[in-house]
């Protein structure tokens, strides 16, 4: 029995002297020979060319179509439909007939006060002739005179009520959809239909307070959506609100959009760009290759370190920081800190540090376009 224990004994201390050995001695001396102490492996990494290119000022914001006219249209007096002069989505005129209301009692007793209008200028006819000839008094004239005023105005007053009862276009515009039917009662200021104005619209959108000193009345705007993405829409700041909102340090402004062929519509949003400014030349970057830190923005360019000592030329990457402009689509301005030409970094930088030897990449490239479109599944 005590001569298997010996025998196991070191049979278990040669097999973790072997280990011991290999760990120490052995794999060491093969780390030295395939990989050389000190040497940091090459990073791969996305690069371009720091090019520059023309940068117009540009303030963009999200705004709220609206007619320059609309209203629904409403009667202002209750009664029964009896015609309806009017189709869905149809363009009418200033004035155009609409809805008419049933007005037979009126139209009636409208007849009925034309008729004491009469009697009442007849009556004030015959006593100023009687006055001529002193048969009746002036007293008797006046009166006359004002009970025929006041027959007239109440015809002016049912007259009005009985023009109610026909609701007209107040302006040009298209219709909406119909919101009524023929036979249906319908009380004072029930909806009839929708009636907008859509050749000019406005547009309303709200500009932080920095930005005040870039807008100005008659300044031009473009105007897209993403209804027609192909499209832009010209017009001019038409109103400016001499109030900024406290809560929000915003004002609102709004544009003036010429819509001729009615394809914008009321409720619709829309992105507003104002250009401000002359055309300045600004180094310009990917986003991406920007690292936006609490200590400063910094970039990574890639510069060639010449061959020493027999070792031939090698990539490298060096941190620096700039100094960030604006910014627009994917891409941002770069006021200091590299020049035009430099090679940055635009993807990979989060695995280098000043020194760190490269590989250049460039089969993908992030995206690069001042006015990004979204793209179709």
């Amino acid at each position: 029995m005590t001569k298997r224990m010996i025998i196991m004994l070191i049979a278990a201390g040669l097999v973790f002297g072997g280990i011991l050995t290999f760990q120490l001695v052995v794999k060491p001396a093969m780390l030295r020979k395939f990989i050389p102490v000190g040497v940091i492996p090459p990073q791969t990494v996305s690069t371009t060319k720091a090019e520059s290119s023309e940068w117009q000022g540009a303030f963009q914001a999200v705004g709220t179509l609206r007619a320059v006219r609309g209203s629904d249209i409403a009667p202002e007096v209750p009664g029964v439909i009896t015609a309806i002069h009017f189709q869905s989505s149809q363009g009418v005129a200033e004035g155009a007939p609409l809805v008419q209301l049933n007005n037979e009692a009126d139209v009636a007793r409208l007849q009925s006060l034309e008729a004491a209008v009469e009697l009442a200028e007849a009556n004030y006819e015959r006593d100023k002739k009687q006055l001529a000839i002193q048969a009746v008094s002036q007293a008797v004239v006046d009166a006359d005179a004002a009970t025929l005023k006041s027959a007239k105005a109440q015809v002016a007053e049912q007259r009005a009520l009985v023009n109610k009862k026909l609701i007209r276009a107040p302006f040009a515009g298209r219709l909406g959809v119909r919101a009524v039917d023929l036979g249906q009662y319908v009380t004072a200021g029930t909806k009839l239909v929708t009636l907008q104005s859509l050749d000019p619209v406005f547009v309303d959108f709200y500009a932080p307070q920095k930005s005040l000193g870039t807008v100005a009345l008659k300044q031009k705007v473009t105007l897209s959506t993403d209804a027609f993405p192909a499209q832009q829409f010209s017009g001019e700041i038409s109103s400016i609100d001499p109030k900024v909102d406290p809560a929000t340090r915003n004002v609102l402004v709004r544009a003036t959009v010429r819509n001729p062929k009615k394809t914008l519509l009321p409720g619709m949003f829309a992105t507003v760009s104002i250009a401000f400014g002359d055309p300045q030349r600004r180094i310009t970057l990917p986003q991406t290759a920007v690292s936006y830190n609490p200590y400063g923005d910094t970039v990574f360019v890639v510069e060639e370190q010449p061959a020493v000592d027999g070792k031939p030329s090698s990539l490298v990457a060096q941190q620096k920081f700039v100094t960030t402009g604006p910014t627009r689509g994917d891409q941002v301005a770069i006021l200091s800190g590299i020049k035009e030409g430099d090679t940055v970094v635009t993807a990979g930088q989060i695995k280098l540090r000043s020194g760190v030897p490269v590989i250049v990449n460039n089969a993908v490239q992030p995206a690069n376009n001042p006015a990004p479109r979204p793209r179709d599944q």
